[in-house]
């Protein structure tokens, strides 16, 4: 199974996808995989997500496929039963960490204060997701709680958008940032998947220059 460290640098975006129906969940994830997305976020927060993550999972071997919104010790050994390789959450709570790490997989799990990565760090946590992250300060309080601890590793979450998407991924600490402006909706619905691929080649070309 790959780590955080290999699974956070493959790609600067990583898609947070809402499967809305089931019909979507492949081809809109072949969209996203064309376009150079390889890492792909399939949240929990529908119905259709466990079964999402387990077609994607099957009709692009070559992804690498995480389930987010995961809240409790049953979504995880859930998403991992489903195929998940990597788990991500808005939080974290001891019984979440405690039963990722019983089932020996990847968590990315959400902060947005310096002592909530500190006490993740203390269980050996270094990967973690800033959000939600305009809401909680933006790329300011990110460097703020970077100052004191650059041994971490963040992927910036919420409210990031192709403006401002760079002044994340311009910070040192930073291997990506997560987003969902690629997933278009008038798109989606229309099975338009060009246009998907599309969006997902711009998100995949950022890169520091």
């Amino acid at each position: 199974m790959r780590n955080l460290d290999e699974i956070m640098t493959m790609c600067p975006v990583i898609p947070v996808i809402v499967i809305d129906r089931a019909e979507d969940a492949v081809p809109l994830a072949t969209a996203l995989y064309n376009g150079g997305l390889k890492v792909l976020e399939v949240t929990l927060r529908t119905e259709f997500g466990l079964g999402a993550i387990s077609a994607i999972s099957k009709a692009l071997p070559g992804a690498v496929v995480g389930a987010g919104t995961v809240i409790t010790a049953e979504d995880v050994r859930n998403a991992k039963a489903a195929g998940a390789e990597f788990l991500v959450s808005p939080g974290c709570t001891p019984s979440l960490l405690d039963a990722a790490q019983a089932e020996q997989i990847p968590l990315l799990p959400g902060v947005n204060s310096p002592s909530e990565a500190m006490l993740l760090l203390e269980r050996g946590q270094r990967h973690l997701k800033f959000f939600p992250a305009e809401a909680a300060g933006g790329v300011p309080m990110l460097k703020s709680i970077l100052g004191p601890l650059p041994q971490l590793l963040f992927c910036p979450t919420g409210g990031v958008n192709p403006g401002n998407a760079m002044d994340y991924l311009s910070l040192p600490s930073v291997a990506c940032v997560g987003g969902t402006w690629m997933l278009d909706k008038a798109a989606i619905a229309a099975g338009d998947w060009q246009e998907i691929e599309r969006l997902s080649r711009l998100a995949a070309d950022l890169a520091v220059s």
